[in-house]
């Protein structure tokens, strides 16, 4: 079988790939609002390829609960289902002072530094003018950011689930919270810890800020 006869499944994988993290972000910041259809053929005209890679990435977004299926409906963005809070947060809870802990000891140089210049955009003064969608975007490259610094892609993949899950929630009740800035700037203690290879108080400030969200997001329910 010659490369032309071969069927193209890395490049597949690859548009797969690029097509699951575009509609993966736009459904966890609302630009794909919950409930609203999905359209595959909008979508893959937006990102010039065509409906099967897209088709793909869907089912994997199925599985992390970001979309659901109807048989002869189509696909939709899932809803904001605040019965599942509990559940969510019972997970990152354990979850996340885990990762935090373990970012803070195993982070190598060139992630300690990318963590230094998250530190400082947040330090911006500039900070204190971002948009709710901003913050939003703020909050996720953080949060990502001490996932990949575990070392640990189970662990990484696990909690980058459940933080899209808690970012679409917050994504609904951030905008009528009166600290929503606040919530943001309670990653700079964090970072610092996690920076400075402190595990046992990045670990401690991570489950405080876990509670913190949970307690702020009951609060306006």
């Amino acid at each position: 079988m010659t490369s032309a006869d071969a069927p193209p499944y890395p490049q597949l994988l690859r548009l797969s790939e690029v097509a699951y993290t575009w509609i993966r972000d736009r459904l966890v910041l609302l630009d794909l609002r919950p409930g609203e259809p999905v359209n595959e053929e909008r979508i893959a005209a937006e990102l010039g390829m065509g409906r099967t890679p897209v088709r793909e990435a869907l089912k994997r977004l199925e599985s992390d609960r970001l979309v659901v299926s109807f048989p002869r409906r189509g696909t939709f963005t899932a809803e904001i289902n605040i019965t599942d809070l509990a559940q969510i947060f019972e997970v990152r809870r354990q979850l996340e002072p885990l990762a935090a802990g373990l970012a803070a000891v195993r982070a190598d140089e060139p992630e300690r530094e990318q963590l230094t210049r998250l530190l400082g955009d947040l330090e911006a003064p500039s900070s204190g003018r971002q948009t709710f969608r901003e913050l939003m975007v703020a909050d996720l490259r953080v949060h990502r950011s001490l996932y990949g610094a575990t070392h640990n892609p189970f662990l990484e993949d696990t909690l980058i689930q459940y933080d899209n899950l808690a970012t679409r929630i917050w994504g609904v009740f951030g905008p009528q919270l009166s600290g929503a800035g606040a919530h943001i700037e309670e990653h700079l203690p964090l970072l610092r810890a996690v920076i400075g290879a402190d595990q046992h108080k990045a670990a401690r400030l991570a489950r405080q800020h876990v509670i913190g969200f949970e307690e702020a997001v009951r609060a306006v329910m």
